[in-house]
């Protein structure tokens, strides 16, 4: 399920499938994406590039077609590949960094950046 908050320029992306559940907030304001992977109990953040990860506009026409027609026939699928590495709990300065929507996706779990 996608939702698109243009006023607020975040997508929230919430993947219900079992051992693969997760939801993910691409926060345009601060530049960020976070994925919570309920499997792991854990959270996933990088900054949005430009160049890889299409602007709010382009996710919105990406979730008509994918719905529309079943099959989304774009070069701009995003996929991103998590390596593990040096997990911490999120302080007050990260909050200020990535936002409050980030903030409470994410508090009180490891986070991987």
């Amino acid at each position: 399920t996608m939702t698109i908050h243009s006023e607020q320029h975040i997508v929230n992306v919430h993947v219900r499938s079992g051992l693969y559940s997760s939801d993910t907030i691409f926060d345009y304001r601060h530049g960020y994406i976070a994925t919570k992977l309920f499997s792991r109990n854990a959270c996933f953040i990088m900054k949005i590039k430009k160049e890889y990860i299409p602007d709010l506009q382009e996710i919105g026409h990406l979730a008509f077609e994918r719905q529309t027609m079943r099959d989304v026939y774009s070069p701009n699928n995003v996929w991103a590949q998590f390596q593990a590495g040096n997990a911490r709990l999120g302080r007050l300065e990260d909050w200020i960094l990535y936002g409050k929507n980030i903030e409470n996706l994410c508090t009180g779990l490891p986070i991987y950046k």
